[in-house]
């Protein structure tokens, strides 16, 4: 997995400590393919890249907030004086968290995956009522929802049940990119979701579909585990609705579809993938047409 190469300037320690009244030396955390995190004391210092769009990531920081209101494993921005989340150096969006101790989630624990859907159906319940503007730019997973045709791994007939499936869902805020790198855990138990960079507005059924998909690790036409998932999801009292094995598959396949197109951006970035990254990819694509209708 390659991950950004964003250093933690004096500039940007200075803002830190002038806005959050935060101050240390930075150890870098692991992960961020977009962006980098650093520990600096006891919280966490994230710094984008120069393309993303501040009022963009104050809009999923405010999702975050939302979310954190009333569920405790949410982790939410801590707000500068004047209240925002976001601090600009040298063009990109600077913003700190708590510091939460713990590991990426396991999609090899059977507890880990049910506790996982629990909370992703008590962070869809605290947020189906919250209504923010519109996103200042459409999220990663949202693009291509309305049956708009994709040339990465055109599909008509794709195209032709998103559009359908999206002119009666309803949509409310979501997370976004629910996964495991996205949950961590400690003592074999998810404590905490964190990065909410891809939160968006949807149907909550999207993200259903790709949370069952990550911590099942689908990768054929097995969907067991990801009805699994579904199902734990749906006993804790999310609000998406229930999925056929049609619907679920189909909502996989977007996700898929999105995952080719980032792919593709990232190589034309210059970005050079590994042995296991080329591999994953190709099993995920192959996914994507093996659950084809």
């Amino acid at each position: 997995m390659i991950y950004a190469d964003i250093p933690l300037t004096e500039d940007i320690r200075a803002a830190v400590a002038a806005e959050w009244g935060c101050k240390g030396d930075g150890e870098r955390l692991f992960g961020g393919e977009e962006s980098a995190a650093y520990r600096v004391g006891e919280v966490v210092v994230r710094i984008g890249g120069v393309d993303r769009d501040p009022a963009e990531v104050e809009w999923c920081n405010g999702i975050a907030t939302a979310a954190a209101r009333t569920v405790p494993e949410a982790v939410a921005p801590l707000p500068r004086a004047n209240g925002a989340t976001v601090e600009v150096v040298a063009g990109r969006p600077i913003t700190v968290w708590p510091l939460i101790e713990g590991e990426w989630a396991s999609s090899e624990d059977p507890v880990q995956v049910a506790e996982a859907a629990g909370l992703l159906a008590r962070v869809h319940r605290a947020l189906v009522d919250y209504r923010p503007v519109p996103r200042p730019k459409r999220s990663f997973l949202e693009v291509g929802l309305d049956g708009a045709p994709s040339d990465e791994l055109p599909d008509p007939e794709l195209d032709s049940w998103l559009a359908e499936f999206s002119s009666t869902a309803r949509t409310q805020p979501l997370h976004g990119d629910y996964y495991e790198g996205n949950l961590l855990a400690r003592d074999g138990h998810v404590t905490a979701v964190l990065d909410w960079d891809e939160a968006l507005i949807g149907p909550p059924e999207v993200e259903l579909a790709s949370a069952a998909m990550e911590f099942a690790d689908v990768l054929g036409i097995d969907l067991s585990g990801a009805l699994t998932f579904v199902d734990a999801y749906h006993a804790a009292g999310g609000t998406a609705g229930q999925l056929d094995d049609l619907a679920l598959a189909q909502l996989m396949r977007h996700r898929l579809r999105r995952e080719a197109v980032y792919f593709g951006l990232a190589v034309a970035r210059g970005v050079q993938h590994d042995a296991d990254d080329l591999e994953y990819h190709r099993q995920r694509m192959d996914t994507f047409r093996l659950l084809r209708p």
